[in-house]
């Protein structure tokens, strides 16, 4: 991990967009706002995953702890299709969204090249 004065806060609120991602890929349709915007679904799976990606970069500062994370992320992804497809009766898995899923964790990765990776640290550090 990258040296945080409250690196168990950061890492906690990482873990804590997993579970997010998890109940609303998991959770009925019906009980999720409605969104009648063509391909949106897509573009929320796009950036959900992007942004776990993200946390991925802002907690870890060696490239290979990043694209290993990067790994789980998409294995997550693919899981929670896998268990969309299985243990609900109103959602599906669907390929195209593991693939958006993916294209987001790759997209999340990319900030590792630029200023934003230590964004997160730079807060720590203001933060009382």
């Amino acid at each position: 991990m990258r040296p945080f004065r409250r690196p168990w806060l950061w890492l906690s609120l990482w873990l804590l967009l997993f579970v997010l991602v998890a109940v609303g890929s998991l959770m009925s349709p019906d009980d999720l706002p409605p969104v009648d915007i063509s391909g949106f679904d897509k573009v929320q799976h796009f950036l959900g995953y992007g942004v776990l990606a993200a946390g991925a970069v802002l907690l870890f500062a060696r490239m290979r702890t990043q694209a290993l994370m990067a790994l789980v992320i998409i294995a997550f992804g693919i899981g929670l299709e896998f268990a969309q497809a299985s243990m609900t009766t109103d959602r599906m898995g669907d390929v195209a969204d593991a693939l958006a899923n993916s294209l987001g964790v790759l997209a999340g990765l990319l900030l590792s090249a630029t200023p934003v990776a230590r964004w997160l640290q730079r807060l720590d550090a203001r933060l009382p």
